[in-house]
């Protein structure tokens, strides 16, 4: 069973809840805008997260940056994937040279990209690839832990430190994203135990298994969950017990995030996963979250809820790398630009009134 350090234990306390009053005034500024009250829904209520995170009413949304977060997992040794793990270094360097699908919307969306290399297995320095390994591809779920109580606290410090450099250099919001193949079985186990599921309704076939494929998956969660029962007493020993490198570094930026005052979009099953163990660790920390997709993996809706989140697309996607969180930026920025836009006044009528 794995608890917390002195250290850590501090930092988690630190963490305060959202600012009210800096919502109200957000929620002011919408209804002063010349539109039905509450009719941009998700997008009024994703800015008015952002003021309540950060204790302003005035909001920006750039500079912002995309961390994702690149490890191997061992569980893939059970069949659990099309690919094998020479797929993760592949996806990670062209991840680094600016050629992966993130990288194309990135550019779209003007998001920096930074991958970071938390564990991929055997993987020598590249450029362009932030090198901040705590393990060398992690032990396989379905025959006991994936980390050890050190390593999974040195990938949630990656994820945390990595929060407060972007805050130190001027960054306004930051999407999480991961590279690894495998990580949909550790992210199922991870959903599995946190929400109570069985694992035949929680694990999905990810990049695309067949049948047989799908039934070495959910056979292989399952034993995941057996094997490290002792280990998932808390949520920190469920973490490194059932999740991996990329997994608890994405739960690093989300507790950063709450911590240093900067908004985290969350990309879809597996951020969800690893946004869900940052919250058991520290309820306060789901003030920083925002929801991008829903992901088409079986369980991606029923993790949001869990969150208390709503997500601002929903178009079956599971392509991963943080793509999903890219394409909500423009929502996001469209939403920003009528949040400072022309008051009723300048149409000349009155404003509208809540109804009963």
């Amino acid at each position: 069973m794995y608890s917390p350090s002195p250290r850590l234990s501090e930092f988690l306390a630190s963490i305060c809840g959202p600012d009210d009053a800096a919502r109200s005034l957000c929620q002011r500024q919408w209804d002063s805008v010349g539109k039905p009250l509450g009719s941009l829904g998700l997008l009024e209520e994703s800015l008015c997260r952002v003021a309540a995170l950060t204790g302003s009413a005035e909001i920006s949304l750039s500079p912002r940056r995309l961390l994702v977060f690149c490890a191997d997992n061992g569980v893939v040794a059970e069949g659990v994937s099309q690919t094998g793990p020479e797929v993760t270094a592949l996806v990670a360097r062209a991840l680094a040279g600016g050629t992966s699908s993130a990288c194309v919307f990135a550019r779209r969306a003007g998001a920096e990209v930074i991958p970071v290399d938390v564990g991929i297995l055997d993987m020598p320095p590249c450029p362009g690839l932030l090198r901040r390994r705590v393990v060398n591809g992690t032990g396989n779920i379905a025959r006991g832990p994936a980390l050890t109580a050190d390593q999974t606290e040195a990938a949630l410090w990656v994820g945390i430190d990595l929060a407060r450099q972007a805050k130190e250099e001027g960054v306004r919001l930051l999407a999480v994203g991961e590279m690894g193949i495998g990580n949909t079985t550790t992210a199922s186990a991870l959903a599995t135990h946190f929400l109570g599921l069985d694992a035949g309704l929680v694990t999905g076939r990810g990049a695309g298994l067949s049948d047989e494929g799908l039934a070495r998956k959910k056979a292989a969660v399952a034993r995941a969950l057996e094997v490290n029962q002792r280990l998932t007493l808390t949520p920190l020993g469920a973490l490194g017990a059932l999740g991996g490198a990329d997994i608890a570094a994405m739960a690093g930026v989300v507790l950063g995030g709450a911590a240093f005052g900067l908004p985290v979009l969350l990309d879809g099953f597996i951020s969800a996963a690893a946004a869900l163990a940052a919250v058991r660790l520290c309820p306060a920390c789901a003030k920083a979250l925002l929801a991008s997709h829903r992901s088409a993996e079986p369980a991606g809706g029923a993790l949001l809820s869990s969150l208390g989140l709503a997500p601002l697309i929903t178009a079956r996607l599971r392509l991963g790398e943080g793509t999903g969180a890219l394409l909500a930026l423009p929502l996001l920025d469209m939403a920003l630009d009528l949040y400072h836009g022309t008051p009723f006044e300048e149409y000349g009528m009155e404003p509208y009134t809540p109804q009963s």
